[in-house]
């Protein structure tokens, strides 16, 4: 079931794994919830593996109509890959946007950091094994090009999950016989804050893979309140008797919510003064990409009266490790602190408008927010605004000034 009108604005999804997730379920769902095929097999031939692609089927679990998503491997055998060769393939993937090559970098880092805690290790020395073979990556590129392609990598998107179905038993894997849940997906799931359910289910119903998009992805939550726009059912490779064995994920806009939203936000300090102050940009954009859902610097006189920045970044737990990561790898502090605050937010939506002369006018999305009294506040996206200040050569001012009166004007549709 595709979206109508502009999915690359959707804010809302629910991510179903209460029968498990792997990475082919949950993209089976996005594919089947209207991704479009074409820009994710083109991201996943651009990591540049001659062979490596993706074919889509339709089939049916326990009834249901689904997704079926089947990776088609090269003939070689498939090598033994560190960190920093799949951080270098996702990377290089020209087909891959800039999002998208963030949240699949994320991916295989929580992937490394969890097997590195499984076998007494650093991230940067574990081999992938499964997890870094020709599916894997073709499972994960596949799905960071599908969520970029539906909106849901943009920011201030919300993505809820369900308990993952983990299942119970044992799985022969690279190192021999283990238990089901996986240490990886039990430290991935001790990492991020998931919640597991074995689901009464026998075997591995959750894989590492597609609990670490989940984990970069989404928080456990119930479906939150939308309007829901498409739902896409992704089917797994056995056909079980008794339920269906699919993923399924339901996205929509969000429904509007009076008054404010109370909840909690992580903020992340750092203390730098060594840092060449030309850096800092790429060092935000870094923390942007990681996860933070904002981020700043503010100047300090430091120790022997040196002056130097607190870089501060606002995100979830989930994501936590990413952005911690990103401080450590994109400047040169020794330690980040953190602390948990309670926060207010006033409901929000996201409108486009249209600026520009008859027969040129260009989209710009507007954040619209209502305080408890009716007033509303509304600002354009910086990015919008900028783009099309150069397309149209105006100031970025009047850009901004032209967004705010077209929606108080009413010529605006939702996004």
């Amino acid at each position: 079931m595709s979206v109508s009108g502009g999915m690359s604005r959707v804010r809302v999804a629910h991510l179903d794994c209460t029968a498990g997730v792997a990475g082919d379920m949950l993209l089976g769902a996005l594919l089947d919830a209207g991704a479009d095929v074409e820009t994710v097999t083109e991201a996943v031939r651009s990591l540049g593996i001659p062979g490596l692609g993706i074919s889509v089927t339709q089939g049916r679990r326990c009834g249901f109509a689904c997704a079926r998503v089947s990776v088609t491997t090269p003939d070689l055998p498939d090598r033994e890959r560190h960190l920093q060769d799949v951080v270098e393939l996702c990377t290089g993937a020209d087909r891959l946007g800039e999002r998208a090559s963030a949240f699949a970098r994320r991916v295989f880092e929580l992937l490394a950091h969890a097997e590195a805690k499984a076998h007494g290790t650093t991230p940067d020395k574990v081999h992938f094994h499964e997890v870094g073979a020709y599916d894997a990556l073709a499972d994960v590129v596949g799905c960071a090009a599908a969520l970029e392609n539906l909106g849901l990598l943009d920011d201030h998107a919300v993505i809820t999950c369900s308990p993952l179905a983990a299942g119970s038993g044992f799985v022969h894997c690279a190192h021999g016989r283990m238990p089901v849940p996986v240490p990886a997906v039990l430290n991935i799931a001790a990492h991020a804050g998931l919640q597991l359910a074995s689901g009464d289910l026998a075997g591995e119903r959750t894989t590492p893979t597609g609990a670490a998009i989940v984990a970069a992805l989404a928080e456990p939550g119930a479906l939150a309140p939308m309007t829901v726009r498409a739902v896409g059912t992704g089917g797994g490779r056995r056909d079980t008797a008794d339920r269906p064995n699919v993923t399924r994920v339901v996205i929509g806009e969000p429904a509007a919510v009076r008054g404010p939203a109370q909840g909690e936000v992580l903020t992340l300090e750092s203390t730098v003064d060594d840092l060449d102050p030309r850096l800092w940009p790429s060092v935000l954009r870094a923390l942007r990409e990681a996860g933070a859902w904002d981020c700043w610097t503010t100047g300090i006189v430091a120790r022997h009266g040196r002056p130097g920045q607190v870089v501060t970044a606002l995100c979830s737990e989930q994501v936590r490790q990413a952005v911690t990561d990103a401080l450590f790898r994109h400047t040169s502090t020794l330690g980040v602190r953190w602390s948990t605050h309670q926060r207010v937010t006033l409901p929000r939506r996201s409108v486009t408008v249209c600026v520009g002369p008859p027969g040129h006018a260009q989209p710009v999305v507007v954040k619209v927010g209502e305080t408890p009294d009716g007033t509303l506040t509304v600002q354009p996206e910086l990015s919008d605004a900028e783009r099309v200040a150069r397309v149209l050569d105006w100031p970025v001012r009047a850009v901004c000034e032209k967004a705010v009166s077209s929606y108080r004007q009413g010529h605006h549709v939702a996004v």
